[in-house]
């Protein structure tokens, strides 16, 4: 690991946001690990220093606005735009899909750049992608502070995180008996 992967994981640990128990992730996977990331988001310094880990990822996309799905993409999605001077906007759920409320709007071919908190198959990130192109945007890339997958989630753009890991992922009938043994929670990112 690099001493920045190293870094993001200690903010988390010491925001108390990587927790261990059993936890159901919005995939629908099962995990022994879960990123609170609202608990590190909390501190505003913590969501400052983020920020600036990411920017050299992400600053050279040319993108003119930043877009953060709901929850998880709010807090950090607007502070990297606030650090790199773009507008900001977001998606936000309905019935569990995401949606372009509120009046917001993009011009045609408006470049953005999606910022999100955690991916695990990166299934919000695609729907978030899928949704600005439906509305004329054309997504330049993706950054998320914690990637779930070690790096096995792809997007059809360039995508960067500021942390891999590989905690082990179970479907919910495949479950090793240690985890099968403590109750579920869905503790929200």
């Amino acid at each position: 690991m690099n001493s920045e992967n190293d870094e993001v994981i200690q903010i988390f640990r010491d925001s108390g946001a990587l927790l261990e128990g059993h936890f159901v992730l919005r995939s629908g996977l099962h995990s022994a690990h879960f990123f609170q990331c609202a608990q590190v988001c909390q501190y505003m310094d913590k969501v400052t220093r983020l920020a600036e880990i990411m920017l050299p990822l992400v600053n050279h996309y040319g993108a003119t606005t930043v877009v953060g799905p709901a929850m998880g993409g709010l807090v950090i999605g607007q502070e990297v735009a606030r650090q790199l001077g773009l507008r900001f906007l977001f998606l936000e759920k309905v019935e569990d899909r995401l949606e372009l409320r509120r009046n917001f709007k993009f011009n045609p071919g408006e470049k953005v750049l999606i910022i999100e908190d955690v991916i695990t198959r990166g299934g919000r990130v695609v729907e978030a992608i899928n949704k600005c192109r439906e509305h004329g945007a054309q997504p330049v890339a993706v950054g998320v502070i914690v990637d779930r997958s070690n790096g096995a989630t792809a997007f059809d753009i360039p995508h960067h995180s500021l942390a891999e890991l590989s905690f082990p992922t179970y479907e919910g009938d495949k479950l090793p008996p240690e985890l099968a043994a403590l109750p579920a929670t869905k503790p929200g990112s």
